[in-house]
């Protein structure tokens, strides 16, 4: 089959991530929800944990607290996270680790630092992404997936490589089972370097920045640090090129799904369609019908 001529997809908008405090007090990176991007649909958020060197005592994570209505996906670039929740589930998300947790119906977890981490201190950096689940799969039962490191394949090329969480990309199959069709994938690229990436044309497309710099699209838009590009529609490839401006290689997260067209309604930890539903989950979880965390050691 001869190979297409197809226009690169453009770059329609470039959002700067604002910076805000999360949890029990650490700092994130959101470059949506933002005045500037409300969501990528079927991405509700993006959080960015600023990358920071604690003293002993000093580390600081998000204590119990419920969701429902989607996923939340937790990609841990350096340190260490503790994830306890209502279903029993307990584990340690290592550097490079991912957790993909499905809330559905109803859930409390918790993401703290380990008890290493907490002792000893460290670097902590590491990303959440929420995903949206469709209207018939807002109740579903709630599921986890613990990825490690070793799990997460590696697709490379001259000047790129890739670590894919979800979805087919570059050539590599992400792991993750998802409800919709997503793909999520740490990029590292070298000052330079250019790689057309090749998304299915239904998808919504996002790239976000979080070292060096780029170039991206048809039209050549620049993203620096703590910015997302987003792409127009389209059948053609999405290119991203590292910047040469900079010694440091350009590292960015892929985000692609089908977006779902659905209504939504959020409010704090809880996506859904209505307001009802929303006063229903709220009312859900004040009964403990989410259940509880229990106590470490139990």
């Amino acid at each position: 089959m001869s190979e297409r001529n197809v226009a690169l997809r453009v770059v329609t908008d470039v959002v700067t991530a604002h910076r805000q405090l999360e949890g029990a007090g650490f700092a994130v990176f959101r470059p949506f929800p933002t005045h500037g991007l409300e969501m990528l649909d079927p991405f509700l958020m993006l959080d960015e944990k600023e990358p920071k060197v604690y003293a002993p005592g000093e580390a600081k994570g998000a204590p119990d607290h419920p969701h429902r209505g989607f996923e939340t996906v937790s990609y841990v670039l350096d340190g260490e996270t503790e994830h306890r929740d209502s279903l029993g589930n307990r584990g340690i998300i290592g550097k490079g680790d991912v957790q993909w947790m499905t809330a559905g119906d109803g859930i409390v977890h918790c993401e703290m630092p380990s008890q290493r981490i907490q002792a000893e201190g460290g670097r902590t950096h590491g990303f959440q992404l929420w995903v949206n689940l469709p209207a018939e799969l807002k109740r579903t039962r709630p599921r986890y997936q613990a990825l490690t490191a070793s799990d997460l394949p590696r697709a490379s090329g001259e000047g790129w490589t890739a670590v894919v969480i979800a979805g087919n990309v570059l050539g590599a199959s992400g792991p993750a089972a998802t409800h919709t069709p997503i793909v999520y994938a740490h990029l590292t690229i070298q000052p330079g370097v250019a790689l057309p990436i090749q998304i299915p044309n239904d998808h919504q497309v996002g790239l976000y920045v979080f070292a060096g710099s780029a170039t991206a699209g048809g039209n050549s838009r620049r993203v620096d640090a703590h910015q997302l590009a987003v792409f127009a529609p389209g059948d053609g490839p999405v290119m991203a090129s590292a910047s040469t401006d900079g010694a440091e290689p350009m590292q960015a997260l892929l985000m692609a799904g089908r977006p779902l067209d659905e209504p939504v309604a959020r409010h704090g930890p809880f996506v859904m369609n209505t307001r009802e539903e929303l006063i229903e989950a709220l009312e859900d979880y004040q009964a403990g019908r989410m259940g509880i965390i229990a106590p470490a050691g139990v």
